[in-house]
């Protein structure tokens, strides 16, 4: 056992506080990865002390700190042993949205630090989890609600759109296993679940068939959505932007993964048992 956790990657966990932070360091100690957790970006300095100490780092920062790994970057060029960087992403593609005139630079942050750490040659892998089930999954995707419906729902678009949902848990496991894996070396980690790839009808059928009950489907059109994403001051319209890339653009799904930059999770480690989407609601039954 000692042997092998010693041929492990040591990981340097930056974020270590937040939800999904907490979530990569279980993964990790339960894959005998030796791992450092830091709270939250420090000086170039300090920085430089723990990174000597590790061989892959993983920031986990909140996408407000996103910037703030521009002191990250020239500390992992200066410690010089890092074998593998992953910036803190886990969402969308930042390179693939296509709401860059809505997104008040959400995305485009996250691409500047890809920029920079391909300009910088760090290795890297990137991961594209697209929404966490805590997130838009537990109201059913209905703005503003904290419970999924029971009488009546919104669907966005013509509601056939798939946008794709993973829990934390889950896309810490994917995460952990990318860390030695030479096939995810400067490469985008998609998932994209088989159970978890759906269209807002389906999450709607799924539920359906759960409650007993037909709801009432209101479909509101992308003109509509637009008026009310630009009728609602920022950040209080965020839900609905991401919303809108999800389910109505596509910005999930639109695009087919290229080998030559891209691996799928679930093809990568069919053996990691991920929560469905359906069994994330029977949780809310």
């Amino acid at each position: 056992m000692n042997s092998m956790a010693e041929s492990k990657s040591k990981i340097l966990i930056i974020g270590v506080t937040g939800n999904l932070g907490f979530e990569l360091a279980k993964a990790s100690l339960n894959a005998s990865h030796r791992t450092v957790g830091l709270g939250s970006l420090q000086d170039e300095e300090s920085l430089v002390k723990y990174l000597k100490q590790v061989d892959v780092v993983i920031c986990a920062v909140s996408a407000k700190q996103v910037l703030d790994q521009k002191l990250l970057v020239p500390a992992i060029k200066r410690a010089g042993c890092i074998k593998r960087f992953f910036p803190s992403e886990f969402g969308l593609d930042p390179d693939k949205t296509q709401i860059s005139h809505l997104d008040h630079d959400f995305y485009l942050r996250k691409s500047e630090i890809r920029r920079l750490v391909e300009a910088e040659g760090i290795p890297y892998t990137y991961v594209c989890c697209n929404f966490y089930t805590s997130y838009l999954l537990p109201s059913l995707v209905q703005p503003g609600l904290q419970a999924p419906p029971r009488d009546k729902v919104s669907i966005f678009g013509d509601g056939n759109v798939k946008g794709v949902f993973v829990k934390e848990s889950d896309v810490a496991a994917f995460t952990i296993s990318t860390v030695d894996d030479p096939r995810t070396l400067n490469k985008v980690l998609y998932l994209r679940p088989p159970g978890n790839t759906l269209s807002m009808n389906e999450l709607v059928d799924i539920w359906e068939k759960k409650i007993g009950k037909s709801l009432e489907r209101n479909y509101i059109s992308e003109e509509e959505l637009l008026r009310k994403i630009h009728e609602t001051p920022y950040p209080d319209n965020m839900q609905m932007v991401f919303i809108y890339s999800g389910f109505v653009k596509g910005d999930h799904t639109y695009f087919n993964i290229e080998s030559s930059n891209g691996v799928e999770g679930t093809q990568l480690y069919p053996h990691i048992k991920y929560t469905t989407i359906s069994e994330y609601l029977d949780t809310l039954l």
